[in-house]
């Protein structure tokens, strides 16, 4: 595992891809290797020039690029949207699909490179794709022995654990491998541990950031917020995604369609205010540390569209907001259970395909195992008792990652 030493500014916060480009020494290394970068909308600099143009200015021979889900240019909305191959219009160099006919990259797509520059801002969740696609390009640059350098990013969740571990044989596309939901972890932190746990023999570089506090600043102040994909659109959405991700495997609407998708909880005629005062009175710490507002919205798109919802909206963009007492799996958790309890026979699970996963439920591909829809629907489980199991995977992880901690 190797750590590089690009010199840090002392006075500001900087990307990895900052640092990069401000270390002469390792910008004449690349210029003496064929390079491909990953990259996707927010692969910017503190400047908010996009990572290929700033590396392409400075020399560096990007012959190959890679995008993720929603594209290198982030132009698909949905899941389950592909995307092609194509040529990149201002550098002319190809531009390979990593959410099309192939999710996960061949040794094919590496020949004639040396250095793979993985440059995606993730936002701290198992369930968002991308550290799938970290822990792809790890596993086939070990066995193509292609270097792989990660320039880091800030989570903007911060350290805090959320959610149930994945169980072991659930994985898939939104579950790259066995840990919460919500890990806590930089990019450059779970490229070290992905490596660790699967012994990959990778040779793995870490451009740290600048300057990076995840307790003090998770994002930090006067960096903009650059969508990483279209319906991560402001740093409330990244906030609250770890539970309100849960609801693309329910009937309930996430607001896609709307102007706040993954902030809310709806459907038409949900009886969110009893929901809300339910989980108060069961497990009120499940709600703290943020705004809970009742309101309505009508999807232009997706579930319930042209239909009136009823929906609590999620605010951590209010002096009420604690990121240390916020967790939001756990609220939708409690909230999904609530409405259980009240409305025991409510259409609540969709059934249909979901990331390609055809024997799986999509709220069970989602969560990492059926736990989160057991509890749900088992009107004999407490919300001490998930409480208990969300406590001890939760210390049993922050053990687990404490070695890869970069910063």
């Amino acid at each position: 595992m190797i750590q590089t030493n690009a010199s840090a500014n002392t006075m500001s916060f900087q990307f990895g891809i900052d640092r990069l480009l401000s270390s002469p020494e390792q910008i004449e290394y690349l210029k003496s290797k064929q390079v491909g970068l990953v990259g996707h909308p927010a692969s910017v600099t503190g400047d908010l020039e996009h990572s290929l143009d700033a590396l392409m200015k400075a020399g560096v021979p990007i012959i190959k690029t890679f995008g993720p889900q929603h594209g290198m240019r982030g132009d698909k909305q949905d899941n389950m949207i592909e995307t092609t191959d194509y040529v990149d219009p201002q550098h002319n160099i190809p531009v390979v699909s990593l959410y099309g006919e192939h999710r996960k990259p061949t040794p094919q797509m590496l020949e004639g490179i040396d250095i793979v520059l993985f440059d995606l801002q993730d936002i701290g969740c198992r369930i968002y794709t991308y550290i799938t696609t970290l822990r792809y390009f790890i596993e086939v640059c070990d066995h193509h022995e292609t270097e792989l350098w990660i320039l880091d990013r800030p989570n903007p969740a911060g350290r805090q654990i959320d959610g149930l571990t994945l169980e072991p044989g659930q994985q898939s596309f939104v579950g790259a491998d066995i840990l919460p939901t919500r890990h806590g972890l930089t990019v450059g932190e779970l490229a070290k541990w992905f490596a660790a746990k699967n012994e990959f023999k990778t040779s793995l570089s870490i451009v740290p950031m600048g300057n990076y506090s995840p307790i003090d600043a998770p994002w930090p102040i006067d960096t903009a917020w650059v969508n990483p994909s279209p319906n991560a659109a402001s740093l409330n959405m990244t906030r609250c995604f770890p539970g309100t991700v849960l609801l693309e495997g329910t009937t309930l609407s996430e607001g896609r369609g709307s102007t706040i998708p993954l902030e809310v909880i709806g459907a038409p005629g949900l009886p969110v205010e009893e929901m809300l005062a339910r989980l108060e009175n069961e497990a009120p710490s499940w709600c703290d540390g943020v705004a809970i507002r009742p309101c309505f919205f009508e999807p232009t798109f997706h579930k319930h569209v042209h239909t009136m919802c009823s929906a609590l909206q999620i605010h951590t963009d209010h002096q009420s907001y604690r990121p240390d007492n916020f967790y939001p799996y756990r609220l939708i958790a409690g909230l999904l259970k609530c409405l259980r309890l009240l409305r025991p026979d409510y259409d609540l699970w969709r059934h249909h395909d979901y990331e390609y996963e055809l024997d799986r439920i999509p709220i069970d591909v989602i969560n990492g195992g059926p736990a989160l829809r057991e509890w749900v629907d088992d009107p004999t489980q407490s919300f001490n008792d998930f409480e208990s199991r969300l406590v001890n995977d939760a210390t049993s992880w922050s053990l687990e990652r404490s070695p890869h901690l970069i910063y």
